[in-house]
């Protein structure tokens, strides 16, 4: 039944012109039917390159939104509706605004993990991996970043001549991740690299071997040659494509690091969204261009 469907969905896309892209964290069968795996931001930027009218987006609510923001003509599909973001929905834009009107003379910094709304409010987004190049280039020694507290706090510890000033939001399934899960692992194996996402609080930061986004882990474990094996400190499903391109090496997981809302997208959503053109992601035009510059100050910032 999953490879009929896996077939029909295929021949679907193939009719419509359409692209599957599906972030590191969904599941095994929705990555094997994708035509691009990786983070959120890199996914929308080859939506935007890709000659594609429709973009059907394997993630959750903040991401389908960002595709849509960087390409208006296209049709941007999120398969599975009710994916949301709970760190995203931390931050409003009624609040940010409030927050920016006690601190006037502070850019605002926002992760990529947050709404259409919040990124027309700010100055500049940034992902997990361009985060510290953002902050460092940004023109302000005052710095609103939200919603992530967590990457805000790893980002201040990387830029300490500059004031951030840390949203009150983290994701929940990084942020419950305690020194001593580390400490466990690592009496299961004495040669053991313990590579942790920044979205981690800093007493699991301070343990990790490798701190980095999600292609950065990839990256890093692709390219070391130590005779190690290796704890990842992230959401699970980045492991099919971990173990894809490291058939031979050995990893380890924390089993509880499952994000919900990231393993909504089933087959059958992808099916159903493509055949019946639902879910579409609609954004008001004035709100896309405010959102848009955030974005565009993203590429110029990061370089």
């Amino acid at each position: 039944m999953t490879e009929s469907l896996k077939e029909k969905i295929l021949e679907l896309k193939n009719k419509k012109n359409a692209i599957i892209l599906a972030h590191y964290y969904q599941t095994p069968e929705v990555q094997e039917i994708a035509d691009f795996i990786g983070d959120s931001y890199q996914l929308s930027k080859i939506a935007k390159e890709n000659s594609a009218d429709i973009i059907v987006f394997c993630g959750v609510k903040f991401m389908a939104e960002s595709a849509k923001v960087l390409s208006p003509n296209k049709t941007v599909l999120l398969p599975a509706e009710k994916a949301g973001c709970p760190m995203a929905d931390m931050a409003t834009a009624d609040a940010l605004a409030d927050l920016k009107n006690k601190h006037k003379d502070a850019k605002v910094v926002c992760y990529i993990n947050s709404s259409v709304e919040v990124k027309a409010l700010s100055d500049v987004c940034c992902t997990s991996s361009n985060a510290v190049k953002i902050v460092k280039n940004i023109a302000s020694d005052n710095i609103i970043f939200l919603p992530d507290k967590n990457l805000g706090s790893y980002v201040q510890e990387q830029v300490p001549e500059k004031n951030i000033i840390l949203w009150n939001g983290f994701c929940k399934v990084h942020n419950m991740i305690v020194r001593e899960d580390i400490i466990e692992a690592k009496k299961k194996s004495e040669n053991l690299k313990v590579l942790v996402h920044p979205e981690c609080w800093k007493p699991v930061r301070d343990m990790a071997d490798f701190i980095g986004s999600t292609g950065a882990m990839i990256n890093y474990v692709t390219e070391d040659k130590d005779n190690a094996e290796y704890l990842i400190v992230t959401e699970t499903g980045i492991m099919h494509k971990m173990k894809e391109k490291n058939p031979n090496k050995k990893f380890h997981t924390l089993d509880n690091m499952v994000c919900v809302n990231m393993k909504m997208t089933k087959l059958e959503d992808v099916y159903k969204s493509l055949l019946e053109m639902k879910n579409e992601i609609i954004i008001e035009e004035s709100l896309r261009k405010k959102a848009l510059a955030s974005l565009e100050n993203m590429l110029i910032l990061g370089r």
